[in-house]
């Protein structure tokens, strides 16, 4: 006996499949600043919902019908289930990981922050010529050494432009710019600037002076 099956069962069946190879593929997740850590989360919450809501609305279309054999329904339903699973593993799998790598990101920032007093005060000593030789110069370099392992740079310096992402100014004076500056530049480094990467932990303070 020849089973009567709705020609369309196929088509439907391949469009189940396409959708929810779509679905299932990641997607590249945005990376997050830190001076907009707030805005970071209410994006990544906004995006876990967008999430969701397209994975419930991904439902392909069942067979119904009175041609079509029960079997066939049947096994389209549980496709339809099993490719919504995949889909949202795929998701929760993708979210994990992106928030592992932030977490890991800023406890290796908040441990650095709380050690800049620590530099900066062997900074003050190797300027002042207190840290040019014996047991504590050794301990110092190996200390800064140490935090490079981590992305931990120190950056600004006297010539520079000055660049509110980079520098805070303390100070805006007149001053004698070098040759060819033609923008507001920093003339005196009062506390320099850290950055853990491209990250910035703490900007440099800084004077500034205007090209005359």
């Amino acid at each position: 006996m020849t089973e009567n099956v709705d020609p369309g069962t196929t088509e439907a069946e391949e469009v189940v499949g396409a959708e929810a190879a779509e679905a299932a593929q990641p997607t590249t997740a945005p990376a997050g600043a830190d001076s907009a850590r707030a805005g970071s989360s209410d994006a990544l919450e906004q995006e876990l919902q967008e999430e969701q809501e397209a994975v419930a609305h991904q439902a392909p279309h069942v067979p119904t019908g009175e041609e079509v054999h029960p079997d066939t329904a049947l096994a389209a339903e549980r496709l339809l289930d099993l490719q919504r699973l995949q889909a949202e593993y795929v998701n929760y799998k993708r979210r994990v990981d992106r928030d592992r790598a932030m977490v890991q990101e800023r406890a290796v920032q908040d441990v650095l922050e709380t050690l800049l007093p620590v530099l900066d005060d062997i900074h003050a000593a190797r300027e002042h010529g207190d840290l040019q030789s014996g047991p504590f110069a050794s301990i110092a370099e190996k200390f800064e050494q140490t935090l490079t392992k981590f992305g931990l740079t120190r950056f600004g310096e006297v010539g520079e432009p000055f660049d509110p992402m980079r520098h805070e100014a303390l100070m805006h004076t007149q001053a004698e710019l070098p040759e060819g500056a033609d923008s507001t530049t920093v003339v005196t480094v009062l506390q320099p600037g850290y950055r853990a990467g491209d990250q910035v932990i703490r900007p440099a303070r800084v004077a500034v002076a205007d090209p005359q």
